[in-house]
């Protein structure tokens, strides 16, 4: 046999060839970054976990944070597949089929899932409950209101773990009056320029813009947040205000749980310095610091307290989620731009993450919840299952169209989701299959509306809040 090359085929051989090569080698060269990336991530995943000194865990926290903030996405097609978790469905495989059913199995089955992964139980201790009445003012907004404030202490020995509850009353309306109830980020005084507020004394995140300075509120802070709280509106639709400075209850960073009310678990003398894989984080103690303030309002006979909301916004919406779902007074709960950990699905991976989130803030939630950092498909729950330990309680969730990093769309999706739940107990659903045009709010027993604008509360969310609880409270 006469083999015959042709030049122009041996060309085309080689470029084949090499064509194949630079594939092989560019696969192997992914393959090695791909190895090197898991390492690093393993790696940075357990000096966090173990580290021994300050100055490690902030080095793998910042590592691990920068990693994950990388692959936040916002492009709805590359939203990974996934399947939600059916809340109707045991972890022994059977369908739930009336109320009795998820009220004795399924709902403590969810609920135990979420303290153990997610938000952490709280362990049993010791405290009493001391109330304090610091002032009321029976005149106060021009006459419009009465200001109540009052001190709940939880160690005479320690005051300063009290929580500062501020209360306004509207004059006008028949008492007992129903109330709304929120954490808020900067301090009573932050919420109304009324000067009869207590300042607070607390140490607060860092923020000039508002006048923090040196970690303290100033009186530039006063009122400086009333837009996210009209106060004015509240009392005018019959309501009673009800909040507390979130600090009040655990600060806001990771390494300063010593200042708030898990001091009271994790000590010397208890020999347990920090929580286990599985106790509470912030987010947990703030929910608990909003029970603690329910028990209040039960000695307050001008307060109707089977009839208070709780509200929170962005983490506090979070925390006011979690509070609802543990403790069954809350009578309505509504969730504003609350996101990840929050309202919006985790396994939609859509602005801020599980790897995001408790890199950013390792205090709020269970050490547990690492496990699932960029491994959300391997959590056994997801937030349309928080929502549905709401059941058969009103329960309103809101976004904002420009809020992209708290997922609009994985929002609605869990309040839509978790809808089963709620017909099981012959309640009306969210009246919506897909998500309702911007400033159109739907409600049903669970609520919902996207609103214009950005990540905040407004007139108009309040607006729609007091609107839903009107149709549940004044029937």
């Amino acid at each position: 046999m006469i083999l015959i090359f042709s030049p122009h085929k041996s060309i085309l051989c080689l470029m084949i060839v090499s064509f194949c090569l630079i594939g092989f080698l560019c696969l192997e060269s992914a393959r090695g970054q791909s190895n090197a990336e898991a390492d690093s991530v393993s790696y940075f995943e357990g000096l966090m976990e173990q580290a021994d000194t300050p100055e490690d865990f902030e080095k793998a926290r910042s590592w691990l944070n920068r990693y994950y903030r990388e692959k936040v996405n916002y492009d709805e097609t590359l939203i990974p597949d996934y399947q939600l978790p059916d809340p109707l469905i045991t972890e022994a495989g059977r369908t739930v089929e009336d109320r009795a059913a998820w009220i004795s199995e399924r709902r403590p089955e969810i609920l135990e899932m979420f303290e153990h992964y997610v938000y952490g139980k709280v362990p049993e201790f010791d405290y009493e409950v001391i109330y304090k009445t610091r002032s009321i003012d029976p005149e106060a907004l021009g006459g419009k209101a009465t200001r109540k404030q009052v001190a709940v202490l939880f160690d005479e020995n320690r005051p300063d773990l009290a929580v500062e509850i501020l209360i306004y009353l509207p004059n006008h309306a028949p008492k007992p009056v129903p109330a709304m109830m929120g954490l808020n980020f900067y301090g009573n005084q932050a919420v109304h320029s009324d000067d009869g507020i207590r300042m607070s004394e607390k140490w607060m995140r860092p923020n000039e813009n508002i006048g923090i300075r040196n970690n303290r509120a100033t009186d530039e802070t006063r009122g400086v947040y009333s837009e996210r709280w009209q106060v004015e509106k509240i009392l005018e639709r019959g309501y009673a205000l009800v909040t507390a400075y979130a600090g009040d209850i655990d600060p806001d960073e990771y390494n300063r749980m010593h200042q708030g009310v898990r001091s009271l678990v994790y000590n010397e003398q208890n020999k347990q310095t920090e929580p286990a894989s599985d106790e509470w984080g912030t987010l947990a103690a703030w929910a608990w610091g909003l029970s603690r303030m329910l028990d209040y309002l039960e000695t307050d006979e001008k307060i109707d307290h089977q009839r208070t909301a709780v509200m929170g916004h962005s983490r506090l919406g979070k925390a006011a989620l979690w509070a609802g779902a543990a403790d069954e007074r809350f009578a309505i709960v509504i969730s504003n731009n609350s996101g990840c950990g929050g309202a919006a699905l985790s396994s939609r991976r859509f602005g801020e993450t599980i790897g995001v989130i408790n890199t950013s803030f390792p205090h709020w939630f269970t050490k547990n919840f690492n496990l699932f950092n960029g491994r959300e498909e391997t959590l056994p729950v997801d937030q349309h299952m928080l929502l549905s330990l709401i059941a058969p309680r009103p329960l309103y969730v809101a976004s904002a169209v420009e809020d992209r990093w708290a997922d609009p769309e994985g929002e609605f999706l869990s309040a839509r989701e978790a809808s089963p739940v709620y017909e099981l107990f012959g309640l009306q659903r969210l009246p919506a299959s897909s998500m309702p045009e911007i400033d159109n709010p739907v409600m049903g027993t669970i609520g919902y509306h996207i609103r214009s604008g950005g990540h905040a509360v407004t007139a108009y969310d309040w607006e729609k809040y007091l609107d839903f609880a009107d149709k549940f409270f004044n029937d």
